[in-house]
Parts: structure tokens; sequence; C-alpha cells
């Protein structure tokens, strides 16, 4: 005979429910508030030659026991399309992650802090493992939202010359001459941060968020997770045990790190990685965090509109054959104008003698040496000229390069738009809108103007990759920057995503 509930002993009955209390925080979606675990797994390619330090999948999943969502931070030039990363990429970590763990394939998002390292060919299934390692480890958390600043270490890459133009401070490029700069652009020295403390007050996981290129590079020249991934590691160096940061980069498109093009000392991606690190957990220290309830996410598709770069291909040939023409003979070679140039610089006025020659010429009414010094001086500006038009022929070159590429790309496409997905996630007073391409800084920065929203950030690079996407002024310099080249997108792309995210960024 099966007893009663009532006629069990009140003993028992507590023993049973404690129990089945006990079966229910059991379950990681179960629980009250949110709950949040990280983890982060080794993607290094060891076959790619000797590895400076290592690159991770730096995962984080939150949960408050309906919705669920996994923020992947990923040491990598892009989420497909270039770089070692393929476009199957991102398919197969949602699949995986949805059979196994049941997280929505919209539910995930995978953000590339865009160094240039290497990683290593199974790449998914290593960011997979960290997903469910994070999984594995979710406790309850309370949150905390903020903001830090560092100027330190970037700048804006694009240079606005006296004759209306813009240019890139690239490798790929060499600068115009210092006479024809005006101004540069602006930077972001915001970082905006989200933290998660367990129940003990050890923080499990950081997201940080700063617009930058990683791209500075290691003294060793060996494969690197640049600065980013130094900063990511001072930050877990000094919080508590087995804490993550995640870097999510931000409208890093036109910004460099600082003195990237330096040729006098070797190029540290480390100490800059130390500043964003340090400067980081500086604001960390300042934030407070309470239990909450709010785990939102939004992932919705918007089409933009794709470029026609014909005319502008046309314009830009029509270019490099009037630069190609306007190169002159001269006398001198790259010797003669070395030795030249040094002489006529550093003795402007007596150069090819001693002053009491000059004089002894002038006493006797002959003028040979200074006759001879505006014929040198004549070929030295001459083949200065055609330097110069040799490095705008090359930057013309490599930026019609780009445009023949994405020209043929959308012609192929076989349509006039480009679907691409949104990502909005909340997390307590902490708001994030993403985008696949490389946001240039000052959409950011007139997203988080505009947010009526205090703790909004932007992350480019997320969940694909698109190429370059420079606001609708910087496209009018089409063929003159990487930005305005390296681009899909047609110019009145930038107010149909501003407003989509901040219509996203409200409802969060």
């Amino acid at each position: 005979m099966i007893p009663t509930m009532s006629a069990l002993r009140p003993s028992l009955l507590l023993v049973l429910l404690g129990l089945s209390l006990s079966f229910q925080a059991a379950d990681p979606l179960q629980a009250a508030g949110l709950r949040a675990g990280a983890a982060k797994v080794d993607i290094t390619d060891d076959n790619a030659g000797p590895a400076n330090d290592r690159m991770y999948a730096r995962a984080l999943v939150i949960t408050d026991g309906k919705t669920t969502a996994a923020i992947v931070a990923v040491d990598a030039v892009a989420i497909g399309e270039i770089g070692p990363i393929k476009n199957d990429y991102l398919g197969k970590v949602r699949d995986q992650l949805q059979t196994s763990l049941g997280i929505p394939p919209l539910h995930v998002a995978i953000n590339a802090s865009h160094c240039h390292g290497l990683v290593a060919p199974d790449a998914a299934e290593r960011t997979v493992r960290a997903v469910q390692q994070a999984y594995a480890r979710l406790v309850p958390v309370h949150i905390g939202a903020g903001v830090g600043h560092e100027d330190r270490v970037q700048e804006n890459r694009r240079i606005k010359l006296k004759n209306g133009r813009e240019a890139d401070s690239r490798h790929a490029y060499s600068l115009p001459a210092d006479e024809q700069m005006a101004s540069v652009g602006p930077i972001d020295p915001e970082i905006g941060l989200l933290r998660l403390d367990d129940e003990q007050g050890n923080t499990v996981a950081v997201l940080y968020n700063f617009a930058c290129h990683p791209i500075f590079g290691v003294p060793s020249g060996g494969n690197t997770a640049d600065f980013t991934g130094f900063s990511s590691k001072v930050i877990e160096e000094n919080l508590s045990p087995d804490s993550i940061a995640l870097f999510i980069q931000g409208c890093g498109g036109d910004i460099n790190p600082v003195r990237y093009k330096e040729v006098n000392n070797p190029r540290d991606a480390e100490t800059l990685g130390n500043l964003l690190g340090l400067s980081t957990l500086k604001a960390l220290r300042r934030i407070q965090v309470a239990p909450t309830e709010t785990l939102k996410v939004i992932n919705e598709t918007i089409d933009l509109p794709r470029a026609d770069l014909a005319d502008r291909i046309a314009q830009l040939e029509s270019e490099q054959l009037r630069l190609l023409r306007s190169l002159q003979g001269t006398s001198l070679n790259f010797r003669t104008f070395m030795e030249l140039y040094d002489k006529y610089h550093r003795f402007e006025e007596y150069p090819s003698y001693y002053s009491h020659r000059y004089l002894t010429e002038k006493m006797l009414g002959r003028e040979d040496l200074k006759k001879m010094d505006a014929i040198n001086r004549a070929n030295l500006e001459q083949y200065r000229k055609n330097i110069d038009t040799m490095e705008e022929l090359t930057r013309v070159q490599t930026n019609l390069a780009l445009l023949n590429m994405h020209q043929a790309q959308n012609v192929a496409a076989g349509s006039r738009t480009v679907p691409v997905e949104l990502f909005g996630l909340r997390v307590g007073n902490f708001k994030l809108i993403t985008f696949p391409g490389e946001l240039t800084v000052r959409i950011g920065l007139n997203i988080k103007q505009k947010a009526s929203h205090d703790l909004s950030f932007v992350a480019g690079y997320t969940n694909g990759y698109i190429y370059y996407a420079p606001t609708t002024e910087q496209l009018l310099n089409v063929g003159g920057a990487q930005e305005d080249s390296d681009c899909i997108l047609a110019p009145d792309w930038q107010p149909l995503f501003e407003n989509k995210a901040l219509d996203i960024l409200e409802r969060l």
C-alpha cells in the first residue's frame, strides 16, 4: 500500500522536499537569477611556425533559466571570409552548440579580435569545447557594468589632406608628405565593461569592449594574439583564479595601434596590451555588482545596399594613367640623389665646397659653383617629384585592386543588397549591439552618443565578415584609403544600420 502524503512523517516529508529542491538546483537552467560560466581553449596553430604567445577562444555562457546566450571572443582576424577561419565555421559552431547544449544558433555571438595570428584548422571544434566547458561551470552570478578610459594605445589612421582627400597610415601605403597633411580623425578611448562575479565575490568573467586594430606585432615576429591577447592575460592574472577576460573588438576599422609605422624601435604589442589591461583593471575595481535577472537577446537581419564601383574604378584607372605619364626622366639615380640630397640639405648656402671658394668666384665675377648648384637642385626636385608620384601610384594601384575585387564580388552576388546579422545583448544594465564588418570609429561614437542608455556599446567583427564599413562621408573618398576601397557597401548603408542598431538597443 502506497502511503498518502498526509500519512508521511513530517521529518521524512522535509527530507523529500530537500531532495527535490537539490535536484532542481542541480539543473543550471532552473535556478533563479542569472547564472554564468566561462572558459578558454587554446586555438594556436602550432604548425604555423614559432608562437610568441598563445591564441584562445574565450567563451561566456549566461542564462536566466529561459534564455541562454553564448558570447565567444576569438583571437583571430575574422569570422570567415579572410584568414584561417573558414566560412563554414560559424554554422558549425552554432549547430554543434544547439545539438549538445540546446543553445539556439541566433543566441550565439562570436567576435574576432582581428589580430592577425594563425589559428588551428580545427578552430571550430575547439570553440565548441570552450563553450561546453563554460556551460559546465555555470554558477549564480552578480552583474555590474561600467566604463574605463585608455587613450595611449591607439591613433586614427585616416589623414585628411589639404587637397580635400584622405589617406591611410598603413604598411601597404607610403604616407603622403608632411606638407600635404591637414588633420587626423578621432579615436574612442572608452572601454565598455561587463563584470560577472560569483556569490563568493570571485570574478567569473569580464567582457571588455575597445576599438583598435591589434596588428602591432612582436619583436620576435612569432605568431601572436597581439596586444589584446596581452591585455586579456594581464586582466586574468590579476583577478580571481580561473577568471576569463573576453576582449570584444569595437569600431576599430580606422584605428591603428599608436606609432604603427615605427621604424626606430622594435614594435612590441605587449607594451600596449599592458596599458589596456591595467586601465581595464582600474575601471573594473570601481564597478559594483548586484543580483539581476535581466538577460535579453535580439538577433535580426537587415539588408544593406551593395556598392556599384564601376564609375570609381574607371576614374581611378584614369588617375593611374595620368600619374604614370607624369613621371619625367632625370639625370639622377637613387645613389646620386641620396648623395646630393644629403649635401644640399646639410650645407644649404655653400653645399659644393668651402665658403671661401664661393666668395673667391664672386670676387672674380664668376658663378660656376652656384650655377652647378642650381642644376643639381633642379634635378633633385624632379627626382623627388617622381618619388611622390611613384608613392601616389602605389596607393592608387593598391586601392584599385581592392575595388576591382569587390566589384566582382558584388556582381557575382546577383543581388543589390547584402544581408547583415545584428546581435543585440542585454545583461543587467549592459547593452551591446554587433555588426559583422569593420566599422569605423565615428559610427560607434554616433551610436553611443544617440543611445538613450548610457552603458550601450558597439562591436564589429561579429558573426561573419563583410570587410570595411566606413561612414557615408568616408565613402566619398573611394579609392583614397583602405576603408573606403575595401568595402562592398553603398554610401547610404550608414543611416540604415545606425537607425536599426539604435532601435535594437532601445528594445533590449
